[in-house]
């Protein structure tokens, strides 16, 4: 009789990286690309043009995902680049009131093909979660698409319920939200950045 010996998971790391950095705007484009060929794909047949992409990038300003309102997160699976995702806060100042409950909504959450199934969605999503606190949030929102199917479904799994729309927008098609505890996300933001 043999026993086999589980081979370690390799390591995660999410760390904070300025939204400007080229690492960062690589990641934004690559998100960008992917979800917009979905989409593209899936209502006329056909993956974007590069110019589509460069205009799209153009519409879509990231520089609220930076302090002190907002935070750009890059993951890293054993040593290579494997994604993002930004939070921003919605509400409130630079310091809550007593008793204010402030939102955060999640942004650009993106993994690269050859990195899902892994545990990079649970990752950075918990990443994301511990950002917000650290901004002072109570609960965090997002807004997705309907064919973004295997997002909503890491949603759901993560806690996330159904929203009233606090969006608009031509993608703009589910609305999602979580209320934030303290002392899990504490854990979890420092197993995933220690």
């Amino acid at each position: 009789m043999s026993t086999s010996t589980p081979r370690p998971r390799a390591p995660w790391t999410v760390a904070p990286r300025p939204v400007d950095d080229p690492v960062s705007a690589g990641l934004l484009r690559d998100y960008l690309v992917d979800v917009a060929d979905r989409w593209y794909e899936l209502y006329e047949g056909r993956s974007t043009t590069p110019e589509e992409i460069d205009k799209h990038l153009a519409e879509m300003p990231s520089d609220d995902l930076a302090p002190p309102r907002g935070v750009f997160l890059v993951a890293h699976h054993d040593g290579e680049l494997a994604g993002c995702a930004g939070v921003r806060l919605l509400d409130g100042g630079g310091t809550a009131e007593p008793g204010l409950r402030r939102t955060a909504e999640l942004k650009r959450m993106f993994v690269r093909p050859a990195k899902r199934g892994l545990g990079a969605g649970g990752v950075l999503l918990a990443a994301a979660e511990a950002a917000a606190r650290e901004l002072g949030a109570g609960r965090i929102v997002l807004e997705t698409r309907l064919d973004l199917r295997e997002a909503r479904a890491l949603y759901a799994r993560h806690g996330y319920a159904d929203v009233p729309p606090f969006c608009e927008g031509p993608y703009s098609e589910v609305w999602l939200g979580k209320e934030l505890g303290e002392e899990l996300g504490k854990e979890l933001g420092d197993r995933i950045t220690g």
